[in-house]
This record gives structure tokens, sequence and C-alpha cells, in this order.
């Protein structure tokens, strides 16, 4: 089974950028579909992007379409999600997610494994 390290998170002015890396180890990652999940403080997970196990399909969440970009490279076993323009609503625990059935979901509860996060803070 598929186990998923994030890496990536930190401190950073508004207006800056962050690279997020999820590592995958213990399983054939190409045959996963992957997304990124966030969760501010007090409030429920939120949808970032999906992408499908090849990579040739991505979809976002209204809130960062246009300033994030997710992709993964297979040989790798990685995913990323590259954010740009970041703003202090965007502070959160940012989470890996991977599923092998249920194809590109913004849903949480369709992802059945997941890293165990990282911390992004957008100071203004």
């Amino acid at each position: 089974q598929v186990q998923l390290v994030e890496s990536g998170g930190g401190l950073v002015q508004a207006g800056g950028s962050l690279r997020l890396s999820c590592a995958a180890s213990g399983g054939t990652f190409s045959s996963y579909h992957t997304a990124w999940f966030r969760q501010p403080p007090g409030k429920e997970r939120e949808f970032v992007a999906a992408i499908w196990r090849t990579g040739g399909r991505i979809i976002y969440g209204s809130s960062v379409k246009g300033r994030f970009t997710a992709s993964r490279d297979n040989a790798k076993n990685t995913v990323f999600l590259q954010m740009n323009s970041l703003e202090p609503e965007d502070t959160a625990v940012y989470y890996c997610a991977a599923d092998l059935s249920n194809g590109l979901s913004s849903s949480p509860y369709d992802y059945a494994l997941w890293g165990q996060g990282t911390q992004v803070t957008v100071s203004s």
C-alpha cells in the first residue's frame, strides 16, 4: 500500500511562493489518482487540486485556480503543488491524498490514503 509524505511547507509573506512535494512509497504510485487538500485553522478540509494518475488531467478548487499549479512525476513517485501569489487566507495544513478507483474527485471522502500534512503559514 502506498504511503504519502508531504514536505515543503513553511512561513512565507503574502505575495510569495512555496512548492510542496508529496513523496509516495510502498506501491505502484502510477496507478493512483492524487489530490491536494488543505485545512485552515478551525475549518473543514478544502479541495485544492486533483491529478489523474497519468497527470493528463488536473482540476482545481475555485479559490486557488490561476495561482496554484499541481503536477506529478511518476518516475520519481512524487506529486507537487506550486503555490504562487500566496495570501493569508491560504494559511492551512496541506495534505496529499491518493486513491485507486475514484478518479478526479474534489471530495475528501473519495480518497483512501492520506499523508500527515505540512503547515503553510502566509503572513500579511
